[in-house]
């Protein structure tokens, strides 16, 4: 375990508030802990409560809490502690300057109270990854996902596929080192199963739609149609802002505008589009090709028509299929249904609210049904995804080689498909795969 020079930060938001957070970690935590607070001794996990003070002149800084947790047994497995105080600008201020002042004390790199318990082997790379996503998560989606990968049950899946791999490849190189000695005659063919199974598992993970990294980046939704149907004011309503004007103009609006949603516990990047017509000049044309292009690229599409109009053209028709949503608008105006689709249709007024509730509703079960997953393991980065790829590609590549006449070539392919998916958790270690031969064959005898 390596003990890094004594850092600290702030943990809360700065600002006013009744309590803020100061957390201070490494190899001389203790020492300036007890310098501080003037404190005799600290017991491991205990609340101390007692007052701090400038050790320059003496002066009191404030009363508060203490928290104290030893090394190994705290979150970045070197001794920690954190100072509860008030939370104003010129207490915090004045303690993150007293503690700057201290010998080999500095203040904390982004996330390195994280990075430092990785690198003692408090968390994986995957649950280092959760912590920040439970941080920044705003919908209750993004925060169950993000609990279910800090509590390990994703690292726990990684780690058993890539046991079994180890496994496996133990099996082979000893086939390949003791080629003299007896080895069972199914010992080849049940890590051939095994990697087979692993194979079919992680290639079930690979093909989820996309839904964890969705989930964690937000849902694509883009709102179509025609100009002056009210696609600018159905996003001010939904966002609860001015985040586009609206004009009785028609092609007010040229580029896309998005606004980051919570609808209902669901993450959604509405954007707004160009209305779809026949441009009059180069600058609407644009804003058009970049409304077609949110709409191929979205998630889901609201197409918005006008009820009152008697006419749709052929271009916003075309755009409607059982994936999109129909709002038929402007049912102040026209109170019966002008217009029918063989899809999802919802016939409202963004004008008075009405019926938008129907829409976020149907939104939700929209995106629910079209990005569910069997998997109780989803992924939510690239770099993931990236990893679990190159490991079927290697195993892939192991499965078509001849075992008889390339059976040292096979191993590194399993070797590198090893670590591959040890890569998703941090984790590549090439002498597990020695230590499995010696527990499984008593190899040294």
């Amino acid at each position: 375990m390596t003990v890094v020079d004594t850092i600290f930060a702030l943990s809360t938001v700065p600002g006013k508030s009744g309590i803020a957070i100061i957390r201070l970690s490494g190899k001389d935590t203790k020492k300036i802990s007890l310098l501080i607070s003037k404190q005799k001794f600290l017991n491991h996990k205990t609340v101390n409560y007692c007052k701090f003070y400038n050790p320059e002149d003496n002066s009191l800084i404030d009363e508060g809490l203490l928290l104290w947790f030893s090394r190994p047994n705290s979150f970045t497995g070197d001794d920690l502690v954190e100072f509860h105080v008030h939370g104003s600008n010129a207490v915090i201020g004045k303690f993150l300057k007293v503690l700057s002042s201290q010998k080999n004390c500095r203040m904390a790199e982004p996330g390195e109270f994280t990075k430092v318990a990785f690198q003692n082997n408090k968390i994986d790379l995957l649950k280092a990854e959760s912590i920040g996503d439970l941080i920044h998560s705003e919908t209750e989606l993004q925060r169950k996902q993000a609990v279910n990968l800090v509590n390990g049950h994703a690292s726990k899946y990684y780690d058993d596929l890539r046991s079994k791999l180890i496994k496996s490849l133990s099996f082979i190189e000893a086939k390949i080192d003791f080629a003299e000695d007896d080895l069972p005659e199914n010992v080849l063919k049940e890590a051939h199963k095994s990697i087979k199974s692993i194979h079919s598992d992680i290639s079930k993970i690979i093909n989820d739609n996309k839904v964890g990294e969705k989930i964690r980046d937000g849902f694509r939704v883009s709102i179509v149609g025609e100009t002056n149907v009210g696609k600018s004011s159905l996003l001010n309503l939904l966002s609860k802002r001015d985040a586009a004007i609206v004009s009785d103009e028609a092609g007010t609006t040229r580029d896309v505008i998005e606004t980051y949603l919570n609808l209902d516990g669901y993450p959604v990047i509405l954007a707004d589009t160009a209305g779809i017509r026949e441009a009059k000049n180069d600058v609407e044309k644009k804003g058009i090709s970049l409304a077609l292009n949110k709409f191929k690229e979205a998630d889901l599409n609201i197409v918005v028509v006008d009820n009152s109009n008697k006419k749709i053209s052929d271009k916003i028709k075309s755009m409607i299929n059982k994936d999109s949503i129909v709002l038929l608008n402007k049912s102040d105006v026209q109170a019966k249904e002008n217009h029918k689709f063989n899809t999802d249709t919802i016939l409202a007024s963004v004008k008075n609210n009405e019926n938008i509730d129907k829409l976020i509703s149907l939104i939700k079960k929209k995106l629910s049904t079209k990005y569910s997953s069997n998997n109780n393991i989803l992924i939510t980065r690239e770099r993931h995804r990236i990893k679990l790829n190159e490991c079927l590609k290697e195993i892939d590549k192991f499965l078509k080689k001849d075992q008889n006449k390339h059976l040292e070539l096979a191993a590194e392919d399993l070797r590198m498909a090893t670590r591959h998916l040890g890569g998703i958790v941090g984790k590549v270690d090439v002498e597990e795969i020695l230590g499995s031969i010696f527990k499984d064959f008593c190899i040294g005898k």
